[in-house]
């Protein structure tokens, strides 16, 4: 079941899916024409390939987005234009999921972590499964993303708003691309 057709896309839907068009950009031209060698090569033992990164995306899109989706089963339409933080979810953002400099590394849950050997389809798994995010993106955008709450699939006990959930997916891919990225600009990156 969708958002109703008559409802416009509020400014944070529209954000959101800036963010996850360019993610998806960057996705195609980081991973679209590397070999298979090329995907799998890490820059020193216990670091992530750059087809570690794109699989380990993959494996977050389809933990976090069914969660979300559930929260919204039988809730009022009422949409909201914005999302706004609560001071845990800001922390826990800047800490953690944003990429930059201060955010702290933390292991991949156990749900979460890429195979040992990632085959070329992971590129296409990325883009499908960024596009059931971009249907949760619109179907979550008739809801009051601020108020409803999903318990988290990696600890349970910790439950985020809807909005939190989707800006936490759309950061998450900004910081593993970005480390991807490093992969490839590695000095011995393969040719």
């Amino acid at each position: 079941m969708g958002a109703p057709a008559t409802l416009a896309l509020p400014a944070w839907s529209t954000r959101l899916m800036n963010e996850l068009d360019e993610n998806d950009r960057r996705a195609r031209a980081l991973a679209g024409p590397l070999t298979a060698e090329q995907l799998n090569w890490q820059s020193a033992e216990g670091t992530w390939s750059i087809g570690q990164c794109l699989d380990h995306l993959c494996a977050t899109n389809d933990v976090y987005l069914p969660a979300i989706a559930a929260a919204l089963e039988g809730r009022p339409v009422a949409p909201v234009e914005e999302i706004k933080f609560g001071w845990f979810a800001r922390w826990f953002i800047r800490s953690f999921i944003e990429p930059s400099n201060e955010t702290k590394r933390a292991r991949a849950p156990k749900k979460i972590v890429p195979g040992s050997r990632i085959e070329p389809s992971v590129l296409e798994r990325l883009l499908s499964g960024n596009q059931n995010f971009r249907e949760a993106i619109r179907r979550a955008g008739a809801y009051d993303v601020n108020r409803i709450r999903f318990r988290n699939p990696f600890i349970p006990v910790l439950r985020f708003t809807v909005g939190t959930g989707l800006q936490i997916i759309s950061a998450h891919q900004r910081r593993h691309l970005l480390q991807a990225e490093r992969v490839k600009g590695s000095a011995n990156f393969p040719d």
